[in-house]
């Protein structure tokens, strides 16, 4: 895949309904797009490393066959709560055919030293490989919605503090950003807002001293936090093509009800 093609593609869960009734199906795209707007992965087993439906304490392991469209579907618990959907993608690569496209993705994603360190390293400025992750959650509420995220070990993840679907839910979204288990602090996280009307804005947020932020969200509003670690490849320099570059973008979608 060519660089101008991925440049800043997110990838994200996004469930068809992010309220469902108890035992009633759950159906959630695999989305890669930008903007909020992306086209519909189906589901492929090489493509995925982990796919789980988190409710309470209980962690299943979602089954998926070859070719689903919708990309996630199984049943909803049998009882209220907040069902999490945690999802991991296989690594792939890009390769960047023009210095000034890396160069805008490292302004875009908030790397300011990513010039500089490729350059010390030594490393080609044209055609260069990097290699990417993905560490995405869904929020669903089931019935009432009432419960708590947590930290499921995805090696970057967003940690929702508070649950858009529980009562008395203020309009401050509270969210935690994790690296390899650790609180990430003053870390960019972008934020897709997608309205009623579908038209989308984008904001840009950090994270505190803490690894956490407070994001104000709207009513009938559907969101995407998006956050990317980029840290050298432990393979770079190996051979010409290895990849000199990886980055890990985590998301997390949700919705708030009206």
């Amino acid at each position: 895949m060519i660089g101008s093609v991925a440049i800043a593609h997110e990838l994200w869960v996004e469930p068809l309904a992010y309220q469902v009734d108890t035992g009633k199906p759950v159906f959630a795209d695999i989305r890669n797009g930008q903007d909020f707007k992306g086209t519909d992965l189906a589901f492929f087993e090489k493509r995925n490393t982990r796919m789980d439906a988190v409710f309470g304490d209980k962690v299943t392991t979602i089954p998926g066959r070859m070719g689903d469209s919708p990309a996630i579907q199984f049943d909803a618990p049998e009882s209220e709560g907040l069902l999490v959907i945690a999802h991991e993608a296989a690594p792939s690569n890009i390769t960047y055919s023009e210095w000034e496209k890396f160069l805008a993705f490292a302004k875009h994603k908030d790397f300011p030293l990513a010039a500089a360190d490729h350059k010390a390293a030594g490393w080609s400025m044209e055609k260069f490989t990097e290699r990417y992750t993905r560490h995405a959650k869904a929020l669903i509420a089931v019935g009432d919605g009432e419960g708590a995220d947590r930290e499921l070990g995805l090696e970057v993840e967003f940690v929702a503090l508070t649950n858009p679907y529980a009562d008395g839910f203020d309009g401050q979204m509270q969210v935690a950003l994790f690296y390899q288990g650790a609180p990430l602090p003053d870390a960019q996280v972008e934020v897709f807002d997608r309205a009623p009307d579908q038209s989308v804005s984008v904001t840009l947020h950090r994270t505190g001293a803490d690894g956490q932020a407070t994001i104000p969200v709207d009513d009938a509003h559907t969101y995407l936090f998006d956050h990317v670690v980029l840290r050298p490849s432990l393979d770079a320099g190996e051979t010409p093509k290895s990849p000199v570059w990886e980055t890990l973008w985590a998301a997390l979608t949700f919705a708030v009800p009206q």
